[in-house]
């Protein structure tokens, strides 16, 4: 319990510089590549979206503009530190809430979203945790819905290259080094269909997963925390 203990209080440091830090490891100071991955899901209007890991939640307000008024996207995290940073970004946002919660356990029904997305954390879920990670959205995907992870690429500047495994190291090295380069495998295991993409700055990818492999009509009893306040959600989800 005192390495878990330690990561929060290490995310809910890391947030005063996360977006920096991903900005500068994906060549993606604009922002350009969450609207691609937006993009991607292909939202309709009135679609519910979970962004898995939000971090300072980048990506909610790409995905609240094509969702649309009738819409639901949620954030969540389980760094308060990292939420409030996401407060800012989507306050007055309408259909947007944050979740405090855990992304092995998801607070939420089976088959309650439309498309899952993860920006540059999937890699902190290394190991179990990333099969614990992958099997829960699965289950709270729709019929044919899709998750897509963006990550990096291994960087080539020295100096960048050196501060991706710091990150790493602090992840646990060895478990988040056997997740890098297999992401394809990880992700059979529970979609039908996988495809790896490529970003025009070649130092992000998008991986995709459609359809879940397994339905699964467990409903999780896990507790998640409502830390915005507007679309309801509740531990059960809506």
């Amino acid at each position: 319990m005192r390495s878990a203990g330690y990561r929060v209080r290490y995310y809910d440091a890391f947030s005063r510089v996360y977006d920096r830090f991903v900005a500068a490891h994906s060549s993606d100071r604009e922002g350009r590549l969450r609207e691609v991955l937006a993009d991607r899901a292909a939202l309709p209007r009135g679609a519910r979206a979970l962004d898995l890991c939000t971090g300072t939640g980048a990506m909610l307000p790409s995905l609240a503009r094509r969702a649309g008024m009738s819409g639901l996207v949620v954030g969540l995290d389980y760094s308060r530190g990292m939420l409030e940073r996401a407060r800012t970004k989507v306050a007055g946002t309408p259909g947007v809430a944050l979740v405090r919660a855990d992304a092995e356990r998801l607070p939420f029904r089976e088959g309650r979203f439309d498309a899952v997305t993860c920006s540059h954390a999937f890699y902190e879920l290394k190991g179990e945790g990333a099969e614990r990670a992958l099997k829960e959205v699965a289950r709270t995907l729709r019929p044919g819905g899709s998750f897509l992870v963006m990550e990096h690429e291994v960087p080539q500047k020295l100096l960048v290259r050196l501060l991706f495994y710091v990150r790493l190291l602090s992840m646990g090295l060895r478990k988040a080094l056997a997740v890098l380069g297999n992401e394809d495998t990880l992700f059979r295991r529970h979609f039908h269909e996988v495809e790896r993409i490529a970003t025009d700055t070649g130092r992000s990818k998008i991986i995709l997963g459609r359809g879940p492999r397994n339905a699964s009509h467990d409903v999780s009893s896990v507790p998640g925390e409502v830390v915005l306040p507007g679309a309801k959600v509740s531990a059960r989800g809506r």
